[in-house]
């Protein structure tokens, strides 16, 4: 990815202004062009995600946040192809109304169900069920749903994902917390729920924050990375960060990303 040519010229204050101005609904990070950046994982997700779904019939796209992965993969399913019955689940409310207004002209039904619920459908009632950065899978209840043969195809996030930033704010985090999320084990819980994993790759991918205004939209959207995150309470670890980024360039850190294909036996 390019480097940002000028760091952004606006005060420190100015720059928390605008970050705490700005809308923290749906995944739409089209906000941190020029003021951060995130490689991609090579199997690109979304297109890959488009291809299952033109050979799917009955889709499940899990935790769609606002819609906007499951809306680029459907755009891009050849017209003949689109699966008879796709539906979505969010469980944060300004979520579920922005998701519902970007999907409710593809036919797609959003159905507002909070993370850590039984999924509300029948058993079989899916062949394929998808979902990118699920907050955890639940593969009892993703098993349960898909038919006999029926795929999982998600981009999970991986263990310290991000933790140059987790730690810069929160000091270091115990074992336990920058090894959850792992790969491994998640395809442990995957085979335990009687799923095969037919294919797990796992990336580590750089990110840069160019201005501080980018680190605090990115804690407010990103809300599980430094709990509790307001400006007001980390202002003089802000204000440090800041003089950091003026003085030497981007903050560096690195997103971990890996990607499922499972299948229900049968």
């Amino acid at each position: 990815m390019a480097e940002h040519p000028n760091p952004h010229p606006a005060t420190f204050e100015d720059l928390l202004a605008e970050a705490a101005s700005v809308p923290t609904e749906g995944w739409d990070f089209s906000w941190f062009e020029g003021r951060a950046t995130e490689a991609r994982p090579s199997w690109g997700y979304a297109v890959s995600m488009s291809e299952r779904l033109g050979r799917a019939s009955a889709v499940l796209d899990v935790q769609t946040g606002g819609g906007e992965v499951l809306d680029f993969a459907l755009a891009r399913v050849a017209a003949p192809n689109p699966p008879l019955l796709t539906i979505a689940t969010e469980g944060w409310p300004p979520n579920v109304a922005k998701a519902t207004a970007l999907l409710r002209p593809r036919g797609v039904a959003v159905v507002a169900a909070a993370e850590d619920d039984p999924l509300p459908f029948a058993d079989g009632a899916f062949d394929l069920v998808v979902s990118r950065h699920p907050v955890r899978p639940h593969w009892e209840e993703i098993a349960r749903v898909l038919q006999p043969g029926g795929t999982y195809f998600a981009q999970h996030v991986g263990p310290s994902s991000v933790f140059e930033l987790v730690e810069y704010f929160l000091g270091p985090q115990p074992d336990a917390v920058r090894g959850a999320r792992h790969p491994d084990r998640e395809r442990a819980d995957a085979e335990a729920a009687g799923l095969d994993v037919v294919d797990l790759r796992a990336e580590r991918l750089r990110m840069e924050f160019h201005d501080i205004g980018a680190v605090v939209h990115f804690l407010r959207k990103v809300v599980w990375m430094v709990p509790g995150f307001t400006v007001e309470a980390y202002e003089p670890k802000l204000r440090e960060l800041h003089e950091r980024i003026r003085a030497e360039g981007p903050f560096v850190a690195h997103s971990t990303r890996h990607l499922f294909d499972a299948r229900k036996p049968g």
